[in-house]
């Protein structure tokens, strides 16, 4: 029942695909900063350059992994919940990060000045056991504190419940992503560190199924290097990405630049996979799955078909 309930779930969230052969569906999450790049590549026209059209679906993470295996859906951005699969066993690889950092922020209440402060408080989360509050504790680490011990998570849910506990002094801080330091920063918050300056943790890029890799390499490495391109442009053209930020999240132009401000230096400009980012996020998910044995980068990410797409673009070496 619950099968078919998933398969039911797919094929109505990909209906509006037409089915072409050199249209690709690409699933992204939320229409976050962070997943710009293979929707900015649709934009610019980087994909038509390479003869494909992109189509970006907004999908459910859980049901874009099981229509990533099946075939309804071509690539996914997600690196975390990716790596989280492919530990459990499905057959899918990571095959180039475009934000090797995760864009996550620790946002408090303005009278604690430095981290260190925060030890025996409480911190607003989305959920328990998720992104964020992975993120979260790789920070307390970083700064010396136990958070198993020192700090409290608190599942709150919605933005605007986490900043109303804050408010109430319940909690003394919450994470989360542009734009929420911006939104934080009107009320009186502030934002005492980024996870991207203190150490990598890959967020988004691109996944495919090991059987796409084998049956169209060629589409693979054409998906990749549209998206080095969009990067790039990100990185510099501050004005036009503004203004797809706009239109493709649906925001302000003030929420819109403070965004870009927060996540430009997100953003790499050749696609590369960092391997200690990357064996952190896998070190994460382990121990969240309960898996023992220890994992490889190979086991998880293929990246022939990356250094394919670095050398046509000149990035790297023939």
């Amino acid at each position: 029942m619950r099968k078919g309930f998933v398969t039911l779930l797919i094929v109505f969230v990909l209906r509006p695909s037409v089915q072409a052969t050199d249209k690709i569906r690409i699933g992204v999450p939320e229409l976050n900063a962070q997943f710009l790049p293979l929707a900015l590549a649709e934009k610019r026209g980087y994909f038509k350059e390479d003869g494909l059209q992109g189509e970006i679906i907004r999908i459910n993470p859980t049901v874009a992994l099981a229509a990533l295996v099946s075939g309804e859906l071509d690539y996914w951005t997600v690196i975390g919940n990716s790596v989280g699969a492919i530990i459990q066993g499905a057959p899918l690889r990571v095959l180039a990060c475009y934000v090797p950092g995760s864009p996550s922020a620790l946002i408090v209440r303005p009278e604690f000045k430095s981290v260190q402060e925060l030890k025996g408080k409480a911190i607003g989360l989305n959920t328990s056991g998720g992104a964020l509050e992975s993120i979260g504790r790789l920070i307390f680490k970083h700064f010396g504190l136990d958070p198993d011990k020192e700090i409290k998570f608190l599942p709150l849910g919605t933005n605007e419940r986490r900043f109303s506990a804050m408010k109430q002094g319940l909690t003394a801080g919450t994470m989360g992503s542009p734009p929420l330091d911006f939104l934080g920063k009107k009320m009186g918050f502030v934002v005492l560190a980024r996870a991207y300056e203190l150490f990598s943790y890959p967020t988004s890029g691109v996944i495919a199924s090991a059987r796409k890799i084998k049956e169209k390499p060629d589409e693979v490495k054409r998906v990749i290097a549209a998206g080095i391109k969009a990067t790039r442009y990100i990185r510099q053209n501050r004005e036009g990405t503004i203004q797809f930020m706009t239109e493709w999240s649906k925001i302000d132009k003030e929420m819109a630049t403070a965004t870009y401000d927060s996540v430009l230096k997100l953003f790499n400009d050749d696609g590369s996979v960092p391997d200690k980012g990357l064996l952190l996020v896998i070190d994460e998910l382990r121990k969240l799955g309960k898996v023992e044995r220890e994992i490889s980068v190979k086991e998880v990410a293929d990246l022939s078909l990356l250094r394919e797409a670095q050398r046509e673009l000149g990035i790297i070496g023939r």
